[in-house]
């Protein structure tokens, strides 16, 4: 069984003014106090308004949803404690008028030096799936094989329609905000693993990035685990979405595997098609149409359905069919968190989402 593991960045927002609330360091050390955090699964992120939490390695996707609720709930608990709340939001919805200071560390700093328009806009959330591959060829081919299938993963996790108060008319906005980056993106396919190692080097080399951290494809090898590192997704407002994505891509990374050692053809497409399938998805989430992965245009619920059976077998195997099957067609019928955060905005107005995205980031 491929291992898992996931994590989750979450903002700190005022509960009266909805403002991102710099309150990190505060929030981390009272987690770090309860039994149910330990401190290195809350982690700092760029932002003193943003914190991270991290699984431990998972074997089922019950573990995963237990280990999300209770650092959900412990991390949500200390930020009541300290006067903010959390957000399992991909974007913060008043971050364009009132950016967060930077988090005082070197390499963050650094970042800040280089680009400070871009860190003052990066209040931006993400959920990262790790899924565990045997060497770096295997992991290689996992990415070659599963590139082709993220802009639908982006269009079903798009949870990043507001930025300053308004409707930016994505899905994912945080998808277009990572994507001014200088390395980021789809990543491109790769001949083997040497390839791979030899365009990191030729980065470095050219000082486009400072460390392979600064590598913000989609999709990468972990320098840290014996992991391909899934990073096109939005955070998730709900734990059991977030269970569901981490469902489909250990299938989608076992699929890939498989095929691999049956010697199947690696899926091609141009990279003019998948940066604009890419662009697509992040605008319209699952309101329309996608590009599935040959680039054709088609509506959004059949290339979900054709997700769903490329990694048919897979999900089987691995017992998650019915449960990875029921919350997929609950996000067929409602749509993707975008769309439910709209309906709320519409109805209610900032105060009524700023209360929606905090009450559903700790629901159990």
């Amino acid at each position: 069984m491929i291992t898992l593991g996931v994590e989750e960045e979450y903002l700190l927002l005022d509960p009266v003014t909805a403002l991102p609330a710099p309150l990190v360091h505060a929030v981390r050390e009272e987690a770090g106090l309860q039994p149910t955090a330990e401190e290195q699964e809350v982690q700092t992120e760029l932002l003193q308004a943003q914190v991270e939490v991290v699984t431990p390695v998972c074997t089922d996707l019950a573990e995963v949803g237990g280990h999300l609720l209770r650092l959900r709930h412990a991390v949500g608990a200390a930020a009541e404690r300290v006067g903010c709340r959390i957000a399992a939001c991909g974007a913060a919805p008043l971050a364009g008028r009132f950016p967060a200071p930077v988090t005082e560390d070197p390499r963050y700093l650094a970042l800040r030096r280089r680009a400070p328009q871009l860190v003052a806009e990066q209040l931006v959330n993400g959920m990262h799936v790790h899924v565990g591959v045997p060497d770096k060829d295997m992991g290689v081919a996992v990415l070659n094989r599963l590139r082709v299938w993220l802009p639908t993963l982006v269009a079903m996790s798009g949870n990043s329609p507001i930025w300053d108060s308004g409707d930016t008319g994505f899905a994912s906005w945080r998808t277009v905000v990572f994507g001014r980056w200088p390395v980021s993106g789809p990543p491109p396919s790769f001949e083997d693993t040497g390839d791979y190692e030899r365009r990191l080097k030729a980065l470095l080399d050219a000082r486009v990035i400072a460390d392979t951290g600064q590598v913000y494809w989609q999709m990468r090898l972990s320098e840290r685990y014996p992991t391909v590192e899934i990073r096109c997704l939005d955070v998730q407002l709900r734990v059991d979405d977030a269970v569901m994505f981490a469902g489909i891509v250990r299938a989608l990374a076992a699929t890939a595997i498989r095929e691999e050692k049956e010697g199947c053809p690696v899926p091609r497409i141009a990279p003019e098609l998948l940066y604009a399938a890419n662009w697509h998805a992040a605008r319209y989430g699952l309101g329309g149409t996608l590009l599935d992965p040959e680039g054709r245009r088609r509506s959004a619920g059949d290339v979900v359905c054709a997700l769903l059976d490329h990694i048919g077998p897979a999900l089987e195997e691995a017992g998650d069919t019915r449960e990875i099957g029921s919350l997929v067609h609950r996000l067929l019928r409602e749509g993707c968190p975008a769309d439910r955060q709209r309906r709320v905005l519409a109805s209610g107005g900032l105060k009524a989402l700023t209360a929606f995205i905090t009450a559903q980031s700790t629901e159990t």
